[in-house]
């Protein structure tokens, strides 16, 4: 989730997320060990990972021929790099992150979903500077670029890097996943609204912020799209609560001491074990949002 609220990446790292993306950050959360994150990544992308599908559909839409070549920017625990793999059955794909244990879970990942002929590595801290032999048709960065000290020199390093043609498509998560119906039950303990306002909270705090790209986008000499990815997760309420505790216990580790009583007191009945407790209800909705910026080098 960058996990900022978590990445897909280990957002140089979302992962969270995010975040590789050349390396790797905390900024104002919680923090994360690379295995606790992989494990919410993936059970992100396994949830919520119907955009990836819509989003490789965007960028095959986009380019002008199918890609040889991809580069997945902070490829986190893979499944951007797995999403790439099934739209693009002829390409060959490079992992990217700062991390090592990251790219060996995506290495792991291709290997096992029959793609680890077509997946090759790269370790590389993208603040140092773009690696040079870090070419190809399709760069794919999901929640990466707001990890990086400076996006705006990288987004230029990318377009000199990316093939004529080529594309680079950005993806951020734009509000952090939500697990509460939108209405609760009148006999339910848990504060109306307390997810909304934790977000808010957690905002305040630095968590899933991102400018919009557009414009370092187009100064870097792209020409710039951009699309929005609403998804309401398709999940058994087994993995909803494991996603939610997962998720729900770094925000309630994070917010210690700066949300108001009451509401962290609902946080701490849903990460109980009582009646309210995740794995015991039966209304877990997840819903998550992307935003994508297609960046194409005409």
């Amino acid at each position: 989730m960058t996990e900022h609220g978590q990445h897909e990446h280990s957002h140089g790292h979302a992962d969270g997320h995010a975040d590789g993306h050349g390396g790797h950050s905390t900024h104002g959360h919680a923090h994360t060990t690379d295995a606790e994150l992989a494990d919410t990544l993936e059970l992100d992308a396994l949830i919520l990972g119907s955009y990836l599908m819509d989003a490789t559909a965007w960028a095959a839409q986009l380019l002008p021929e199918a890609p040889a070549t991809i580069i997945d920017v902070g490829a986190g625990s893979g499944a951007g790099t797995l999403a790439l793999a099934r739209r693009f059955p002829k390409a060959q794909l490079t992992a990217l992150d700062k991390s090592a244990e990251m790219l060996d879970r995506t290495l792991d990942a291709a290997a096992n979903s029959g793609f680890g002929p077509r997946t090759t590595s790269l370790r590389a801290d993208l603040d140092c500077g773009w690696p040079a032999s870090a070419a190809a048709d399709l760069f794919w960065a999901s929640s990466s670029l707001h990890e990086l000290a400076d996006p705006e020199k990288t987004m230029s390093e990318m377009f000199a890097a990316l093939n004529p043609g080529g594309v680079l498509l950005v993806l951020e998560m734009d509000a952090l996943p939500s697990f509460l119906p939108e209405t609760l039950a009148q006999d339910s303990a848990v504060e109306p609204g307390m997810e909304g306002r934790l977000h808010e909270a957690l905002a305040a705090r630095g968590w899933n912020h991102y400018p919009d790209w557009t414009a370092g986008l187009e100064g870097a000499g792209f020409a710039v799209e951009r699309r929005h990815f609403p998804t309401e997760g398709s999940t058994t309420p087994e993995l909803a609560a494991r996603y939610g505790r997962a998720f729900l216990g770094r925000m309630a580790s994070a917010l210690e001491g700066s949300a108001s009583p009451a509401d962290l007191a609902s946080l701490a009945l849903l990460l109980g074990d009582g009646p309210e407790s995740l794995e015991r209800r039966g209304d877990l909705v997840v819903r998550g949002h992307r935003t994508g910026w297609a960046a194409r080098k005409l």
